[in-house]
């Protein structure tokens, strides 16, 4: 991490920056996905610190079963924010069903396992849509600035919201940051980042470190050109989920 970085300092200025970010658009609350994974815990907890704890909605959004969502319902408990489930399981299983891997007509859809895994995030971002307009809220984002650099989100899925709460933080700084939140528990920061979809940690489908992926934000390389370049590829071939489709003339 940068020596320059105060991770109090950095804390305190996005508490105050989502407070006078509501007032400028005039929204009290807002919603957003727990995973109960480090960035929404910590997204959790400055919203809950800048709007009020009974302000902030707390979606937890299992694809049928998930193992570690008693540390969605830990965050929640612990800031004292609103949560309920809303299990996206039937939801997938129909899309699934409506999209068979047959030909019709002559057009096929063949069976695509990176397909099937970001249906999930696309159907709980429709769900959160849902939910932050049924409440006349606005939606949260959680992601963060290592994992939008390299692509590592779903478009029209996790990269979707209403404002980003972490997006000026690499991975690192997230984790920092977290650290400084008492009110959180601190396992739940530290905790391995998967994806929930995979069966992999984060950096393992990756094949990259965070700690390289922030070295090459930071101060312009991680050490390892070859490294380097990798991460440059994934930046370059993932500009489309950071950028306004092209207006064709």
């Amino acid at each position: 991490m940068s020596i320059d970085f105060d991770p109090v300092k950095k804390r305190d200025s996005l508490v105050n920056s989502i407070r006078e970010y509501s007032k400028e658009q005039g929204f009290t609350k807002a919603v957003l996905g727990i995973s109960g994974g480090k960035d929404s815990t910590v997204t959790a907890a400055l919203l809950a610190r800048a709007l009020g704890a009974d302000n902030v909605y707390g979606v937890m959004l299992p694809d049928g079963q998930q193992k570690d969502i008693s540390d969605s319902m830990e965050v929640c408990k612990a800031l004292g924010i609103h949560s309920r489930i809303v299990n996206i399981g039937d939801m997938h299983k129909a899309l699934m069903a409506a999209v068979p891997d047959t030909v019709e007509d002559g057009f096929e859809v063949p069976y695509s396992r990176e397909s099937d895994i970001n249906v999930a995030p696309r159907l709980r971002m429709t769900a959160l849509r849902y939910i932050t307009q049924a409440l006349g809220a606005r939606l949260a984002g959680t992601g963060n600035l290592s994992e939008v650099t390299v692509g590592y989100c779903t478009k029209d899925g996790d990269t979707s919201c209403d404002f980003a709460c972490l997006l000026s933080l690499t991975s690192v700084e997230v984790v920092e940051v977290g650290l400084t939140m008492e009110e959180i528990p601190q396992h739940l920061v530290k905790k391995t980042p998967t994806d929930g979809l995979s069966g992999m940690s984060d950096e393992e489908k990756l094949g990259i470190s965070y700690q390289c992926i922030h070295d090459y934000i930071r101060k312009g390389s991680c050490g390892d050109p070859d490294i380097d370049e990798q991460i440059r590829k994934k930046e370059a071939a993932s500009l489309f989920k950071r950028k306004l489709p092209p207006v064709m003339q």
